[in-house]
């Protein structure tokens, strides 16, 4: 199973004291971890500042290490986001994502999502 990473996904575990691999094989099995080069980019980005959320992407750049990387075409149109959803509705991924709207778009578009439930574990939302 494909398994579509966003920035926020990313920075969960370090928000939320959350093992994100271990967590995504007790809910799902084994998994292939994707991240496109455009979110890395956001993460970096994010990482550059200070403050707690600083902090959080410069560990969910450590977890991009344990990721299949995927590079999307320079001249892709669209935010952060619809290209995630575009690769996850072209390759059948599903999302891990605690971003509300991007999670409403991936619904409406019947792609499944992963996400943060009671900040505590992660759950399936089937499209």
């Amino acid at each position: 199973m494909k398994i579509l990473f966003d920035a926020n996904a990313l920075m969960m575990p370090a928000q939320f004291s959350l093992d994100l691999f271990d967590e995504l094989r007790q809910l799902i099995g084994a998994f292939e971890p994707l991240v496109l080069d455009v979110v890395v980019r956001e993460l970096a980005g994010i990482s550059s500042g200070k403050g707690r959320d600083a902090a959080a992407a410069r560990y969910g750049l450590e977890i991009v290490k344990k990721c299949t990387k995927v590079l999307i075409e320079e001249l892709s149109v669209g935010s952060v986001d619809q290209q995630i959803v575009n690769y996850a509705k072209k390759h059948g991924c599903i999302v891990v994502t605690n971003d509300r709207h991007l999670r409403q778009i991936l619904l409406s578009q019947r792609i499944g999502v992963i996400s943060m439930r009671k900040q505590k574990r992660l759950e399936l939302i089937k499209s």
